[in-house]
């Protein structure tokens, strides 16, 4: 229980994929073969140092073109069918041009992926982004922003301008006020890209403190790195949080 008197968040999660776990077991059929323990042939990263190489190492590949396309079989997609343990949870931009899975040279299972406009947060993002450390014991979090982001640059002009963008686009803006403001400090010949990196920095650290995020954290079990795509070369930058 929570302060409050409320069940934990965590308990109920977990208790949660105990029953979903149950009933898929109930449902499945006797006559299935089983799996390999692991149908990636590199097995899962365990650890964040090594949840982070790996999608550092196939950020290399995709900037080069050596390709694997690991995770893609059909013997990856039977293993999945049945269960999921991603070794890494990416929030990044809705930008079609920045896609989690190809930039890291990623496959089925791999990772969860959550994607809103300039990566803006809010309770269900962030519960979302929650679930793969709190659950499964994912060891990574990656908060991705990217190059000529067209979230941040719209938000940007919307702020400055003091014109609020239509609909619901006007969350977004607001979501991101605090990059804003945090790029006008900073000035800069690029405030848009100024402002870009501020909300990857700002949501990492963000959700590296958070009350259940922080602990898990503290202990070296999870680590939460912010980093930047750039759409000319492919290559993501670590800009704070490398695990070590």
């Amino acid at each position: 229980m929570d302060r409050a008197g409320h069940p934990d968040r965590r308990a109920l999660l977990a208790g949660g994929l105990a029953v979903a776990s149950v009933t898929l077991a109930g449902c499945s059929s006797t006559s299935a073969t089983p799996l390999a323990a692991d149908a990636s042939p590199e097995g899962r990263p365990h650890t964040p140092v090594a949840a982070f190489t790996r999608l550092m190492d196939g950020n290399k590949r995709w900037v080069s073109g050596d390709l694997r396309h690991p995770d893609r079989d059909p013997d990856r997609r039977q293993f999945v069918a049945q269960k999921q343990e991603p070794f890494g949870s990416v929030l990044s931009c809705i930008d079609s041009r920045v896609p989690p899975e190809l930039l890291f040279d990623t496959g089925l299972g791999d990772l969860y992926v959550m994607r809103t406009g300039g990566e803006a947060v809010g309770p269900v993002v962030t519960g979302s982004v929650e679930y793969g450390p709190m659950t499964s014991g994912t060891p990574l979090v990656v908060v991705l922003g990217h190059q000529r982001c067209g979230a941040v640059a719209a938000a940007y002009k919307s702020i400055r301008d003091g014109k609020p963008l239509p609909g619901n686009l006007e969350a977004i803006a607001k979501a991101l006020r605090p990059a804003y403001e945090q790029a006008v400090r900073k000035g800069g010949a690029d405030p848009v890209e100024t402002m870009a990196r501020a909300q990857v920095e700002l949501t990492a650290a963000e959700l590296r403190s958070n009350e259940d995020l922080a602990p898990l954290v503290k202990k070296g079990a999870l680590a939460v790195v912010g980093a930047y795509y750039s759409l000319d070369t492919g290559k993501v930058e670590v800009l704070a949080g490398a695990p070590s």
